[in-house]
């Protein structure tokens, strides 16, 4: 009897590319497994009229998701894991994760050819409160709002003339073929990546030992431990997928590096930390770098009291 795995994925183009992208993994690491998407809208696809932070965050995009799981009509969901929230729901686990992307931010404009041509009240459109309050404490000068909507709508406001630049996702820019409308890059100095920013994980639930065994094969391990310290840190943040928080590991040699920031969503303040250990230290250094941080007055900035 030929083995079945069902993929529970939102519905938009970039969703749907990272499952197939998964299930195309699965197949190839295991010969004759028979892998189906079960594609879904997610209440965060549904609502597009308020800010993810005013209607509850990005768990919003993974919740049916998760559900599907729970009741037998999915096996595993794939995600963007900037999306997953840093503490996952009892029973699930991210079982794998693929092998990164680029993790940073795409500067798109029609009108000028980098971040800093930007003249004093340019309208710059991003959903991120992470990378609002970043670009706000760059420059204070721009006006800058939130934009919602998956990729090709953003790119069609810019298109029509409501901003003068947005900012997306390289790697969800990549994916969609869409890499000729990036601009410019901005550098992690400039715009630190969201937590997970270019990783795509697999949700599993933790007592399906036969999808967890199938689903290991495809993990890259490296992309893993980076990952994780980011987690960590935005767990003992006590960040939600919407705090204007930001945080990128990255192996460099036999050294794990991180570097991690809190701001005000108004971009007044800005805290950033770097630090570097062992690999097999991940959740440390994550819960290392909060706790600098929130010595540091992170927690008024993220509204802890």
């Amino acid at each position: 009897m030929t083995e079945r795995l069902r993929i529970a994925t939102r519905q938009s183009a970039l969703a749907l590319w990272q499952a197939e992208h998964v299930a195309a993994r699965l197949r190839g690491a295991h010969p004759g497994l028979d892998v189906a998407l079960v594609p879904m809208k997610t209440e965060g696809d549904r609502i597009l009229d308020r800010s993810l932070a005013a209607i509850g965050g990005k768990g919003l995009f993974i919740k049916e998701l998760e559900v599907a799981m729970q009741e037998g009509r999915a096996d595993l969901a794939v995600h963007s894991m900037k999306d997953v929230p840093a503490v996952m729901p009892p029973g699930m686990i991210i079982a794998a994760i693929l092998e990164r992307a680029d993790p940073g931010d795409a500067f798109v404009s029609h009108r000028y050819p980098d971040f800093d041509a930007l003249p004093p009240a340019a309208v710059v459109g991003t959903s991120s409160l992470r990378r609002q309050s970043q670009l706000r404490h760059a420059r204070p000068d721009l006006d800058v709002r939130p934009v919602r909507g998956n990729v090709e709508t953003r790119l069609r406001k810019l298109d029509e003339g409501d901003f003068d630049a947005v900012i997306l996702a390289v790697a969800g820019l990549q994916r969609l073929g869409l890499g000729d409308r990036i601009t410019a890059t901005l550098g992690p100095a400039r715009c630190l990546p969201a937590v997970g920013q270019g990783a795509v994980g697999i949700e599993v639930s933790e007592t399906d030992g036969r999808t967890r065994e199938l689903v290991a094969a495809i993990d890259h391990e490296t992309t893993h431990v980076a990952v994780t310290a980011e987690r960590s840190f935005a767990r003992h943040l006590e960040a939600s997928c919407e705090s204007p928080i930001a945080a990128w590991a990255r192996l460099e040699g036999d050294a794990l590096h991180v570097e991690a920031l809190a701001a005000a969503e108004d971009g007044s303040r800005l805290l950033r930390e770097a630090a570097s250990g062992p690999p097999e230290d991940a959740e440390a250094l994550g819960r290392s770098l909060a706790e600098t941080l929130l010595s540091r007055g992170a927690g008024e900035l993220l509204g802890h009291g």
